[in-house]
Formats: C-alpha cells, sequence, structure tokens
C-alpha cells in the first residue's frame, strides 16, 4: 500500500512540492536560541546575543544582579566558554552544558545552571605535557588549549566539539593537535585526533627546495576556531615573534578530521602571524574569510590585478575565497606599512568584523568589516572592493584617523547599527552608523578607561531592545561592567557589592564573557565566574506546541479514523484523480483539486489543516505546559522567522493562561514561537527550549 501512495505522489504536483518542503524542515538541526557555539556568538563575530529576555538594564543592578558561583579549573582559560542548551546525557537528563577548555590541555563539560562537572578529558597522548612557554611570557605558564573551540550539534551521535591542543612529548617534540569530542561525553570522534601537519610553496622562513614547512614548536593557535559549510578552519601565530615563523591558515574536514587546505599569506617572506586578540577568523554568508594579518613582509610591487607581485600579505586586512581551495582574494594595505612593520604596530593585534548589511540614503546595500589595530586608527572596508594598496589608503570605503587612542588589542562588537570598540587606556567608544558610513566621532563612551589590553565588549539583548554591553576589565581581581548599550552609562561591576562578594579571580587578557540564558560566564586565570539574577527568575513554561490554523486536523481527516496519515493523502489523491467519487471538504463541499490534496498532505506532514474556500491563514493556535515556578504571573509569546531567533513579543498584555492565538500571523511565512514566564516584578525567565515551528500556507 505504502509503495502504491508514493508511487501516486512522485507525479502529483501538490506532493511533489509537499514532499520536497517536508524534506527541508525534517532534516533541519535543531537550533536552540540559547547557544553559543562558536567565538563571539556567531561566524561575522558580532558578539551579539539577540535572545535574552532575563537580562535587563533594569535588573542588571548590585542589588539584584551579582555572582552565583565560580567553576575552579586545573590551568588557566583563555578561550571563551561555550554553551549548549537542553543537552540530553544518557542517564543524567537534560542539561544545559558550559563547555570549558584550559591552557592545561583539558576540556570539561558543566552544568551551566549549578556548576557541577559532568565530564572532563585531556587532550595528551600517554607520555606527554602540555607545552612550555617556548621562551615567550604571552601565553604562561603552560600552553594546552589556546583557542575557543567551536561546537556542531549535528555532528557525531550526540554533537561534537572541535579543539585545537598543543603538547610536548618526552623527547623534546612538540605537537598540535585537532580533536572532535563528543559533546555529552568528552569522548574522541572520528578516528581522532588529528595531529597538525603542513606545507606550502615559497621561499619564505622554515622552507627548503621551495616548499615552506609548518613547525608546530614556532606557532600557537591562538585565533578562535571557525566551522563552515562543514569545514573546520584554523589560524596560526607566533610566540612573541620568534623567528622562523609566517601566516597560515588551515581547513580541515568536519567530519573526518581530514586535512582538506592549506594557505600561506606570507610564503616568500616572514612573519606575519594570525593572533587577532585570540578573536575567531570570521566569515560572510558567502562563505568569505576575514582575518587581520600580524606585522610581516608586505611586498608593495603589485601585479597586474592590484596584488603583491611575491604574495606575501604582512600587516594586511584579507578576504579568503573559500570555493576551490583556499586564496587572497581581496585585501586592504595601510600606505605606510614598511614603518608600521618595522615598529612591531601590528593591524593583527584586533578582530575583524563582518557587519550586517548597511543601507545608504539612496537604498543601496553595502556589504562591510571592519577592523583596528596597534595604531588607533579604525578601518571600515566594503567586502566587495576592500582597497588594496595605495600611497594615500584613497580606495578604501571609510578610515577613522585615531578613533581609537590607545590602540586595539580586542575585539568590538556590534549592536543597532553600532560598532563597539574597548582600546588599551581609553573608554568603550560606539560609533553610530548613518548612510552606511560611521560618524566620525563617538555617539557614547564610558566614563572609565582600561589599561593593557583593553576590553572586548559583547552584547546582550531582546531583539532590538534592553541592550547591554559587557566587558571584562584584566584586572586583580578581575572586573565584569555592564553598560547601557545605548548611553554607555555603567549599570553594574563587580567591584561595588560589599565584602568582595563578586570578585571572581584574577583576570586574564583577551577575555570574551558569555552570555545567556539569563547568565554571564566570565573567565579568568583559574576558572570562570558565574553571574545572574540573585534572586532566579521563573522557570520557562514547557511543551510548547503550535496548534491548527482555522481549524483542527478534520477535514483532513478523510476516512475519519482520529489522524491524518498517508491513507488520507492517497485517498485525497484518488478523488482529486477521479478514481473515488469526492468526499472532500476543504475548499467548499465537494471540490477535490490540487489545492485540496496539499492541505491534506500538510496535515499528514504535521502542519495545520486549513478549510475553507480560498482560506487566509492568519492565526497560529499556541498551547504550552505552564511553568513550574510557584511566582508566576502570566508568560509572553514571542515569534521569529528563524529558529535561532531573533524573536519579537507578539502579545500586548502578559498571557495569563496556558493558550494564545497569535492572529497577526502572514500567508506563507514559516514561524517559531518561544515563550518566557513573568513574574511580579516582571522579571523574565529565559526563552522556552524548543521552538516550536508552524508553517503557514499561501491559500
Amino acid at each position: 500500500m505504502l509503495s502504491e501512495v508514493r508511487a501516486q505522489l512522485a507525479f502529483h504536483p501538490a506532493a511533489v512540492l509537499l514532499l520536497a518542503m517536508s524534506l527541508s524542515l525534517t532534516g533541519a538541526p535543531v537550533v536552540f536560541a540559547a547557544d553559543v557555539l562558536t567565538y563571539h556568538n556567531d561566524i561575522g563575530r558580532t558578539g551579539q546575543n539577540l535572545n535574552e529576555p532575563t537580562l535587563t538594564p533594569a535588573n542588571v543592578k548590585s542589588s539584584t544582579f551579582g555572582k552565583l558561583f565560580t567553576i575552579s579549573l586545573d590551568g588557566k582559560v583563555d578561550a571563551q566558554p561555550l554553551y549548549a542548551s537542553n543537552v540530553t546525557i544518557s542517564g543524567q537528563g537534560t542539561h544545559n552544558l558550559l563547555i570549558v577548555a584550559t591552557e592545561h590541555g583539558s576540556v570539561y563539560g558543566f552544568d551551566a545552571d549549578t556548576g557541577s562537572q559532568i565530564w572532563k578529558v585531556t587532550t595528551l597522548q600517554s607520555g606527554e605535557t602540555t607545552s612550555d612557554t617556548r621562551g615567550c611570557g604571552q601565553v604562561t605558564p603552560e600552553i594546552g588549549v589556546t583557542a575557543t573551540p567551536v561546537i556542531d550539534r549535528t555532528r557525531g551521535p550526540n554533537g561534537a566539539i572541535y579543539v585545537i591542543a598543543m603538547s610536548k612529548d618526552g623527547s623534546g617534540n612538540y605537537y598540535h593537535r585537532l580533536h572532535a569530542l563528543d559533546l555529552t561525553t568528552g569522548a574522541e570522534l572520528f578516528g581522532g585526533p588529528t595531529t597538525v601537519q603542513a606545507t606550502y610553496p615559497g621561499s619564505g622562513e622554515n622552507s627548503s627546495g621551495g616548499i615552506v614547512t609548518f613547525d608546530p614548536k614556532q606557532y600557537k593557535e591562538r585565533p578562535g576556531l571557525l566551522l563552515l559549510n562543514g569545514l573546520v578552519y584554523t589560524a596560526w601565530g607566533s610566540h612573541c615573534d620568534a623567528q622562523p615563523y609566517t601566516g597560515w591558515i588551515m581547513s580541515y574536514d568536519a567530519g573526518t578530521l581530514a586535512q582538506t587546505n592549506v594557505l600561506n599569506v606570507v610564503p616568500n617572506g616572514g612573519e606575519g602571524g594570525i593572533w587577532m586578540a585570540g578573536a575567531g577568523i570570521a566569515a560572510d554568508n558567502s562563505g568569505s574569510l576575514y582575518i587581520l594579518d600580524g606585522n610581516g613582509d608586505f611586498d608593495t610591487t603589485l601585479n597586474g590585478s592590484g596584488f603583491p607581485a611575491n604574495g606575501n600579505f604582512g600587516n594586511a586586512f584579507l578576504k579568503i575565497s573559500t570555493s576551490g581551495g583556499l586564496a587572497v582574494a581581496d585585501y586592504f594595505e595601510m600606505n605606510n606599512e614598511a614603518q608600521e612593520n618595522g615598529s612591531d604596530t601590528d593591524l593583527g593585534s584586533g578582530g575583524a568584523l563582518v557587519i550586517p548589511d548597511q543601507t545608504d540614503g539612496s537604498g543601496n546595500v553595502w556589504q562591510l568589516a571592519v577592523g583596528a589595530g596597534k595604531d588607533g586608527n579604525l578601518y571600515l572596508v566594503n567586502r566587495s572592493s576592500m582597497g588594496k594598496f595605495t600611497s594615500n589608503n584613497g580606495n578604501i570605503y571609510q578610515e577613522l584617523s585615531g578613533a581609537l587612542p590607545g590602540g586595539i588589542w580586542a575585539m568590538p562588537a556590534y549592536f543597532n547599527g553600532r560598532i563597539y570598540y574597548g582600546p588599551v587606556g581609553s573608554p568603550i567608544f560606539a560609533f553610530q552608523f548613518s548612510n552606511a558610513k560611521l560618524l566620525t566621532s563617538a555617539a557614547a563612551q564610558t566614563t572609565n578607561s582600561y589599561g593593557y589590553p583593553g576590553v572586548i565588549p559583547s552584547i546582550s539583548a531582546n531583539n532590538t531592545s534592553n541592550g547591554i554591553v559587557w566587558a571584562v576589565e584584566s584586572a586583580s581581581p578581575a572586573v565584569l561592567h555592564a553598560f547601557d548599550a545605548g548611553t554607555l552609562q555603567e549599570l553594574y561591576n563587580s567591584n561595588q557589592a560589599s565584602a568582595s562578594r563578586d570578585h571572581f579571580g584574577t583576570g586574564n587578557k583577551f577575555i570574551a564573557p558569555t552570555i545567556t540564558n539569563g547568565k554571564v560566564y566570565a573567565a579568568t586565570t583559574s576558572g570562570v565566574g558565574v553571574f545572574g539574577l540573585l534572586t532566579p527568575p521563573p522557570l520557562p513554561p514547557t511543551s510548547l506546541s503550535a496548534g491548527s490554523v482555522g481549524g483542527g486536523i478534520q477535514p483532513c481527516d478523510v476516512n475519519n479514523d482520529g489522524s491524518v496519515s498517508i491513507l488520507d493523502v492517497q485517498l485525497a489523491i484518488d478523488m482529486d484523480l477521479g478514481l473515488l467519487s469526492c468526499a472532500l471538504n476543504l475548499n467548499g463541499s465537494g471540490i477535490c483539486n490540487v489545492v485540496a490534496v496539499q492541505r491534506v498532505i500538510n496535515a499528514d506532514l504535521g502542519l495545520p489543516c486549513v478549510t475553507g474556500p480560498g482560506v487566509t491563514a492568519n492565526s497560529v493556535n499556541l498551547s504550552w505546559t505552564a511553568s513550574a515556578s510557584s511566582n508566576v504571573a502570566g508568560y509572553n509569546v514571542y515569534r521569529g522567522t528563524t529558529a535561532a531567533g531573533p524573536y519579537t513579543k507578539v502579545n500586548s498584555g502578559v498571557v495569563a493562561g496556558t493558550a494564545y492565538t497569535d492572529t497577526t500571523a502572514q500567508p506563507g511565512q514559516t514561524y517559531y514561537y518561544v515563550l518566557t514566564a513573568v513574574d511580579g516584578s516582571n522579571n523574565e525567565s529565559p526563552f522556552s527550549a524548543s521552538p516550536a515551528q508552524s508553517v503557514l500556507p499561501t491559500s
């Protein structure tokens, strides 16, 4: 019977359309709005979490917000902690997981809400130790995991964590290895780890016979890993500019850990390491990568395409293509590059940020990226034409000279049309876009300044509202700061409460806080401080479902057996083809056609059964299980067009019950819904764990 139905479906136009749609829906990975799976939240490295309803400028203050607990670890934490929500652990139930890696070569999985350890693994092989400092004080007292890992929740049986770790054996040999760890246990996946090795054509440092060789002892993997289109990308910096070294980028297959491509951006010269204060390699949606290279050789003799004739791109803002391998697709180089290279004035001391599209006054859409380094200038590039090298920087999209006094050893953030930077010895500055360019003066700045290395701003917000700028000051003790994103007035810092209540350890450099699900996670030299509301918000509701649009399953239940199945689809097709008498009542009494079949298929796929002639679907019925908290005053309903958000509140007043009808939905749209519980003080819970999906038909 089923094979016969499939045969009929294959030739029915409505079935072809709807089956294709069902494959795209059911094959999509589960997405959780609270997840922070990569450095600075996304591949563009914007640093913004737009799905944070709990923390607001009204409740982030020392009387209501502070340290909840600290997690002690076995080494320094240079990598940003990552967060995977709603993870099922065998025999232990469901947990929000905090993933933390240390310079002792360890990777941990903690319950993000309690701090209890769920698992711990070492990246060291038998007989190995972590690397020594290589005579360099940049990462001390040992080198294990420096770069922020990246998580793919669709890989392996439970999701995979990709980690690069450095080690040393008893004979004095050094190694870097790429590990893929099971998200729920830390066990090695895909036959890993893979030892990092590479060669590249060139005559530069550490070359022989026209081949440059990657020497693992000369490098550390400082930039955060990037996962893009099934590949894991890594980039490599030096130890205190100790030569020989050059600028390496490598990619690995996320499913096999096999190396797929290698690029050296200074193959015929020296230096040009990639470190970016720990910032992750950035990417845009077309698959191009963006990095700021460290000081190194650059050839001012250009070929006919405006590229360095010898292929050396030291100290440049680079766009890397990934189609057909790795190659420099475009670049921008400062006109005074020789002076800056000679004085160790890296552009590559900061991270690159891919800016969401900007529209000018004429309606033109601009695709931009921003970067800054030690020279204190802010460089805004057009990703379609970055500017290359000229005697006066005349081809760059926009340059704000001296806008960042003290220079940048940090990563910027983006939110609501603003770029946020935290230079050395200066305040945090917010630069506003207007007509797709930055205003030349800062729109806002903090009243306090920060010593070396400045700070890395990160953003939490509920879509475009309740924006907060967070930053961790490298001091002793470390200081967590929170500022209103609009005014940059300070809301909170961890020194405000008496008796050292919120102190959480000694500060570390290049730290980006992780903000999600009503909590803030800030790394130190010995662990992670966890902050949140001192009186917990209510728990979110559960079991959210998006019900019918325009009615229940009737009359899509053609055979009246109480459910809609493939048998009902067969009956609807038979009626449309004239093989059975028409008995449908979806488009009006006794009308059997392609639209009617489409609606039955919709219902079979778990989508609403929409009825009536010329139906315009514009309502979604939602229901849920009440929050387990006793102090709930009601619920807020949020809607988005992707499972990852951002989400916008659709109810005007707090919903008192456990059901709601969204009457503002539009036909032909796919919507995702999440809920929050609200207490009597208007504190909101985090979003409900799994978004409910509703696909509205066009008619």
